[in-house]
């Protein structure tokens, strides 16, 4: 977690800061329990997005049948982007996507709308709303807009809404993507 919040870690009282840019990327298998605890919702906030991958196709699952491990062949990739790039891109996306105040308070509608649904116990955290901020920005730098927009929010919000957010128990088997939707469905969306 240090990791993640602090962009450094410490070992044997130690602190040595992470290079630039870092990131964590996490798998999870929900198949497979025994021997694991799952992770504490104040863990669970820290991951800015959930997606779920599912099984490969068919026919993928053929080539990986077929071609064993292609590991190795991760060594060989050329990168699309250096290091600086990737701060570059982080920085245009930071200070180069504009928000306005209704999309912001929109932000801020979805995030009540959480914290007030009898679906849940618990809502959005003042990190999960920054969370969807800065994804909705970059959702909208890849669509090739200087903006955020309503739109962006919308579809970013079933990644980053429904691991952060506790459903009541009688909930709990519901999608949570779709229940997330619904409920961001409700909230009024600002007209420009």
């Amino acid at each position: 977690l240090e990791a993640m919040g602090e962009k450094q870690v410490t070992v044997e009282g130690r602190t040595y800061p992470l290079p630039q840019p870092f990131f964590v990327i996490a798998t999870q298998n929900p198949l497979e329990s025994f021997g694991t605890f799952p992770l504490p919702e104040s863990q669970m906030d820290r991951f800015m997005m959930k997606i779920k991958i599912g099984y490969p196709s068919r026919e993928a699952e053929r080539e990986i049948l077929k071609g064993g491990s292609r590991r190795k062949e991760l060594y060989s990739i050329d990168p699309l982007f250096t290091a600086d790039e990737i701060m570059e891109i982080q920085n245009e996306i930071t200070n180069g996507i504009h928000v306005s105040n209704r999309v912001l308070d929109y932000i801020q509608d979805i995030v009540d709308a959480t914290r007030n649904s009898p679906l849940l116990t618990a809502g959005l955290s003042t990190r999960g709303a920054l969370a969807l901020l800065h994804t909705s920005r970059v959702d909208a730098y890849f669509a090739n807009q200087d903006y955020v927009s309503p739109d962006n929010v919308k579809f970013v919000a079933p990644y980053v809404i429904p691991h952060r957010v506790l459903f009541r128990d009688e909930y709990i088997t519901i999608n949570r993507e779709e229940a997330i939707i619904s409920l961001i469905g409700e909230v009024p969306v600002p007209v420009f």
